[in-house]
Order: C-alpha cells, then structure tokens, then sequence
C-alpha cells in the first residue's frame, strides 16, 4: 500500500452544502468528495428553516446559518479520524 493513492494527504475542505433529499444533508468537499448523512444527526441543522437552508456560510471552523446556534465542524461529518486511523 503506497500513500500515493487516495486521500491521505488532503486536509477536506467544504466546497458547498446541499439538500439532496427530504432528511439529508449533503457536504461536497473540495476534493470531490461528497457525503450525504441524516439531518436527524445534526439536530442544530434540522432546526434550520428550509428556506434558510442555501444561506449557510463558512467560518474559521466550520458552517453554520444565521438562524443556527452551533457551528458545524468537518469532524462532526468525517468523524474523528484518530478513532479510525489503520495506522497508529
């Protein structure tokens, strides 16, 4: 295994947020990555109104909305990547 390949060496950073579907949010990354997780784990977003929804913006650590109280991190989507790491 070499880390040529893959995506060892990317820091992931937010391109654009969508909603793809009823109940999903939709993090598109720099890179081309793209995940899709259920607003139902994001309580702060599932307060968002929907048509607020577009307007979110970046800051310093993360996204977030005017109307939403918590700014939401890569790591919240991505998960703390020290907890899955194959290599310690």
């Amino acid at each position: 295994m070499t880390k040529t390949e893959g995506y060892w060496n990317v820091v992931p950073q937010i391109k654009n947020i969508v909603f793809p579907a009823r109940g999903k949010i939709g993090i598109v990354l720099v890179d081309g990555r793209e995940i899709i997780a259920p607003i139902a784990a994001f309580p702060s977003i599932k307060k968002v109104p929907v048509k607020e929804r577009k307007n979110w913006y970046l800051t310093a650590e993360g996204f977030t909305w005017d109307s939403c109280p918590e700014v939401i991190h890569i790591e919240q989507i991505l998960g703390d990547s020290s907890k899955y790491k194959h290599e310690k």
